[in-house]
């Protein structure tokens, strides 16, 4: 079905009604409210938003990137949030868009966390996290053209790695590529890369260009699978919205010797490639993690980590995937499940979404719904009510028709009570939009109450306007002392990694 605002307001009634007599169901107007509110005017945002304690007071704070169209310099390309009250702790210029979101490290070893964030025209930046200042830039005081000439292109989400360069601080695992300026469906775009880079000072310790000659777009994971391994695995993932790509399966070792050719594929796609970031987690509870990946063409699918057989498939019909996934326990304590959405239709004519919750260890699509227009947020999770299953938490794009023809957006956060069977609507729908800002759900303050933090375009006709955006925390007063293991963009810890 196509969501209105009538439909939400429907939702929210029978919600409500049924919702008023059990207290095991969450009533957004009861227990939720609005902390605070942060605007920024003339940029845009595709970053998802990192927690840390970056003044040293015990309460969370918020670091996310932001930036303008493409190729276009910005005063604000780095912000952090006072996450009690909402004010710019600092800000900082790029050359180009920050869409990606970042490690933490503690780089100036004073027991605070400091930002390491990417994003387009090779920019990679350390930041103190206290200060604002840079710690060490990538590249600095040179301009898309010249990067890609010395090979560079777009960074992607850091992994944070033990200390491989014997310095005594962890390294950075970092992809890089995609070009801009290439036309959709040209072949001719640049092999992407794996690099590891020193957490320190931002050298380069190996890099290695991908076996198929690709581009790649896809933040890479890193793990041991078991715990007898004695190796790290990396999953990475090459081709785009219009080329085909594959799923590769290497390690650190390979990728420190500056050679991953020996990488293997586990799985492959002709016409589409593999974009958004895969999920660790034992599907099989056999102590050894799984991998479960969306490839762009529309097929989920879960990977047997021990052997690199296939567990389970579900291909989509009329669907492009570009969202990564979020994985709990929603209906059985015993299994982990794994819930999704899908843009419908082909790039760039993509208009409404899908959403899946599937069954982790048969594949089986336990439930299928079509709410809101296109983007690219992912899911988040956590046990809202305190019944000790985790709930889904969604950014949701509302599509509206005009009397001109054109349309105008509204966005909203939903929640799925699987074992309720509910969706509930936690905001109102207001003007605007948000197409890749994941929320961000966990306890900035330590008292076990619930927090979101999520992000909302100003705009409400272009819905990849940057033009104006709001950050926005509301905190719940109910208690939830479950931990919060998929609260964010790849997880609460950033890692893509699922454990119990």
């Amino acid at each position: 079905m196509k969501l209105n605002k009538l439909t939400f307001i429907l939702i929210l009634l029978i919600t409500a009604i049924s919702c008023s007599n059990d207290s095991s169901r969450f009533i957004p107007e009861q227990h939720l409210h609005q902390v605070w509110e942060t605007g920024f005017i003339d940029v845009g945002i595709f970053s998802s938003p990192r927690a840390a304690d970056l003044t040293g007071n015990g309460i969370k704070d918020f670091v996310f990137g932001a930036g303008k169209r493409e190729l276009t310099e910005t005063e604000i390309g780095v912000v952090a949030l006072d996450g009690e009250t909402g004010e710019v702790l600092w800000s900082l210029p790029a050359r180009d868009e920050m869409f990606g979101s970042a490690g933490l490290l503690d780089i100036t070893e004073n027991g605070l966390p400091d930002v390491i964030i990417g994003g387009r025209s090779a920019s990679l930046f350390a930041i103190n996290g206290q200060t604002g200042e840079v710690i060490w830039e990538f590249l600095s005081d040179i301009d898309f053209y010249e990067a890609r000439e010395m090979g560079y292109l777009n960074f992607y989400n850091p992994q944070i790695i033990p200390d491989q360069n014997g310095d005594g601080l962890s390294d950075i695992l970092i992809a890089n590529g995609g070009d801009v300026t290439v036309p959709p469906g040209d072949p001719g775009r640049p092999t992407g890369k794996l690099m590891i880079l020193s957490g320190r000072n931002g050298e380069i310790i190996s890099e290695a260009s991908v076996p198929d000659g690709n581009e790649t777009y896809m933040s890479a994971v890193i793990a041991k699978m078991n715990e007898s391994d004695e190796d790290y695995t990396i999953i990475y993932g090459t081709g785009g919205e219009t080329l085909g790509g594959n799923l590769f399966r290497t390690t650190l070792s390979d990728l420190l010797n500056g050679d991953i050719s020996n990488s293997i594929i586990i799985a492959s796609s002709t016409v589409k490639g593999f974009i958004a970031p895969p999920v660790l987690a034992d599907l099989n509870n056999n102590g050894t993690l799984d991998i479960v990946a969306n490839a762009v063409e529309g097929t989920i699918m879960a990977i047997d980590g021990t052997n690199n057989s296939l567990i389970w498939s579900q291909y989509i019909e009329n669907t492009e995937a570009y969202a990564s996934l979020a994985v709990g326990h929603f209906l059985d304590k015993e299994r982990v499940d794994i819930f999704t959405t899908l843009s419908i239709g082909v790039w760039p004519a993509l208009l409404d979404t899908q959403q899946l919750l599937i069954r982790g260890d048969t594949g089986e699509i336990i439930r299928s719904d079509n709410l809101g227009h296109f983007q690219t947020a992912s899911p988040v999770a956590a046990d809202f009510n305190n019944n000790g299953f985790e709930e889904i938490l969604l950014s949701v794009n509302v599509a509206r028709e005009t009397l001109a023809g054109s349309r105008s957006y509204e966005n909203m956060l939903l929640m799925y009570d699987f074992n309720n069977d509910l969706i509930i609507p936690l905001t109102e729908t207001v003007p605007g939009a948000n197409v890749a800002s994941t929320p961000w759900v966990g306890d900035i303050e330590g008292d076990e109450k619930l927090d979101i933090i999520f992000v909302q375009l100003d705009e409400n006709v272009n819905i990849f306007a940057m033009n104006g955006f709001r950050m926005i925390r509301l905190r719940s007063d109910l208690k939830s002392d479950k931990k919060i293991r998929w609260g964010a963009y790849m997880g609460s810890e950033y890692s893509g990694i699922y454990r119990e």
